[in-house]
């Protein structure tokens, strides 16, 4: 006798998948499903699928065709911008040299480049700077940003980083640096010393746009930029001002793989920059998807899975800023051969990520011997590659179902990255044991995040996050559950 109304829950009734997640049926209001695909002359499926996930019918026709007209918020709504945008025009105009000074990972590359190709087309002097992810790990540095200002520079904007990087800034603002800061990172109350700070996650911003990529928010500071130099006159005679939209392919690049939410004005960014990609018109991406053999034309599949993982490997086991210099070349011949070594390097960060991994789940088993893992899990080695760490932690994190860090040590001192489940705030948790000096820097947002640890506190470490993610999530997690839209008869599939 079936025991709801609903066949299709009592055919999913204590049915898992193969990795053992539970299958469970999402809750939908067939009446509204019903009427978005008529009204949007749509299969039932797809209304469905949408009104499941709370797409109500009023807004139904712009969630399948976002637009950048509709989404796109003025860029002045963020606290810092005006500021940002009118020293860096007075930069471009009066000829000073501009730094960017970018993290090493595919969000990192998206918004160096994408500022590069910018200034560059407008008439700015710049130059791009990529920390060394092995020498000098994740964000500004006092030495480079002193490097920086020794070889001309007299703007440095950093991009996916800086929110957290007090030392490096205080130092470039003592030696005479104007810093503006462009960042999605979880902030503190207290900022970093900078003419400016441009993040919708700063603790007295009231952008209702918090989900945007570092990318997205470099893409509002060039629409800034842009606007001021207009205003400005520079665009008259023989300097023409640029189709801005020409880059949203980097930008939905950076922003799919940063693995935001996209909703909003990301829906839009990549919706539209996918449109962009097809024309492949960045040398850069062209080269890289010839690479990596996509034939077909590219969608959000390609960004975080083919594309962005290649992009990914120069920072992890190689020259950090190759993903940068890819996506921003205008020579066809580097393009290419920065595309086949970007490709080389991702068939040898899985074999490294293979063996971490493996040593990262023995290590964590053994020290469970077969209990249930508490609210967080943790594993550290020395000589594993801190390229890797960040997709082993995922691993534990998938495996585990727990959030997980997985750490790299170096003598005294050990790199780690750290990724989350629903429900945990791991920057949250990083930035107060950053506080309680329980590590040496860090940051991050809700679900991934990176520190700097000393080796002898890692226990107390360990203990300070596992209680932080107990009280968030409690100590023992539901099984991990996969939710379906419906079930579908084997003659009812097609393409």
């Amino acid at each position: 006798m079936p025991s709801s109304a609903n066949p299709q829950e009592d055919a999913l009734e204590g049915k898992t998948s193969l990795t053992g997640r539970h299958w469970t049926l999402r809750e939908v209001n067939a009446r509204e499903a019903l009427a978005i695909s008529q009204r949007l002359r749509v299969p039932e499926i797809v209304g469905r699928v949408m009104a499941a996930r709370g797409i109500a019918l009023d807004t139904a026709e712009d969630f399948l065709s976002p637009r950048l007209k509709t989404h796109l918020p003025d860029p002045a709504h963020l606290l810092d911008m005006d500021t940002a945008a009118e020293r860096i025009a007075r930069a471009v105009m009066e000829g000073d040299v501009i730094a960017i000074f970018g993290a090493y990972d595919v969000d990192g590359a998206t918004s160096s480049a994408l500022l590069k190709l910018y200034l560059q087309s407008v008439g700015g002097i710049v130059r791009v700077y990529i920390p060394d992810r092995q020498k000098e790990g994740y964000g500004p540095n006092t030495q480079a940003m002193l490097q920086l200002k020794a070889e001309g520079a007299a703007v440095v904007v950093t991009v996916d980083c800086g929110t957290a990087a007090f030392d490096a800034l205080q130092a470039a603002s003592d030696a005479g640096l104007d810093v503006i800061v462009v960042d999605h990172h979880e902030a503190q109350t207290k900022l970093p010393k900078a003419l400016a700070v441009v993040n919708p996650k700063r603790i007295d911003e009231t952008s209702p746009h918090t989900q945007l990529a570092a990318v997205g928010v470099a893409f509002l500071v060039v629409v800034a930029i842009n606007r001021q130099l207009r205003e400005l006159n520079w665009f008259s005679g023989e300097r023409v001002e640029p189709d801005l939209t020409q880059w949203l392919d980097i930008v939905a690049l950076g922003t799919v793989c940063d693995v935001v939410s996209l909703s909003g004005v990301n829906r839009a960014l990549v919706s539209q920059g996918l449109k962009v990609m097809a024309k492949r018109r960045n040398i850069g991406l062209r080269a890289l998807s010839d690479v990596a053999k996509i034939k077909e034309l590219p969608t959000a599949y390609h960004l975080g899975f083919v594309l962005g993982p290649r992009i990914n490997a120069g920072g992890r086991v190689g020259q950090s800023d190759l993903g940068s210099r890819l996506l921003s070349t205008s020579n066809a011949d580097e393009a290419t051969q920065l595309a086949e070594t970007l490709d080389a390097l991702n068939h040898e960060r899985r074999a490294i990520e293979a063996d971490v991994l493996e040593q990262a789940l023995a290590q964590v088993e053994g020290k469970l011997a077969g209990a249930e893992p508490g609210a967080f899990v943790m594993a550290a080695g020395a000589g594993w590659h801190p390229g890797v760490v960040g997709i082993v932690a995922s691993r534990l994190k998938e495996r585990f179902n727990r959030p997980a860090a997985v750490v790299s040590l170096d003598g005294d001192v050990g790199t780690a990255s750290a990724r989350s489940v629903s429900g945990a705030d791991l920057g949250a948790a990083v930035i107060a044991a950053r506080e309680q000096e329980l590590i040496i820097k860090g940051g991050g947002h809700a679900m991934a995040a990176g520190f700097t640890v000393a080796t002898d506190k890692l226990d107390a470490l360990e203990a300070f996050i596992c209680a932080r993610m107990k009280a968030a999530i409690g100590e023992n997690q539901p099984p991990p559950s996969l939710r379906l839209d419906g079930l579908l008869a084997l003659g009812g599939a097609n393409v």
